[in-house]
């Protein structure tokens, strides 16, 4: 996935507060931009999650984040945001 296509700074910002924060214990998480930056490429090129480019990371890690963040109520926010025109002032287009 091309650098164009990965979020950049201003909209991983606007993005970052939609998401739950990481437990404390347990083993280190892996990075939530890298793994967004992996289910937007699974959404955007339709590709299975097993085809997924391992500079994004683990399939199974964006696979699995994706369905906690589903649980969280992440999508629903950013869809709120997203009618409040948030996306757009910040160039954020999925």
């Amino acid at each position: 996935m091309g650098a164009s296509k990965r979020l950049n700074d201003q909209q991983w910002q606007v993005i970052e507060r939609l998401l739950p924060l990481p437990k404390p214990l347990g083993r280190p998480r892996a990075d939530d931009r890298q793994t967004l930056n992996a289910i937007l490429y699974v959404l955007r090129t339709g590709c299975r999650w097993e085809d997924l480019p391992r500079e994004l990371g683990s399939p199974t890690t964006a696979w699995r984040r994706l369905k906690v963040w589903e649980e969280a109520g992440v999508w629903e926010e950013a869809g709120v945001w997203e009618e409040a025109g948030v996306w757009e002032e910040a160039g954020v287009w999925f």
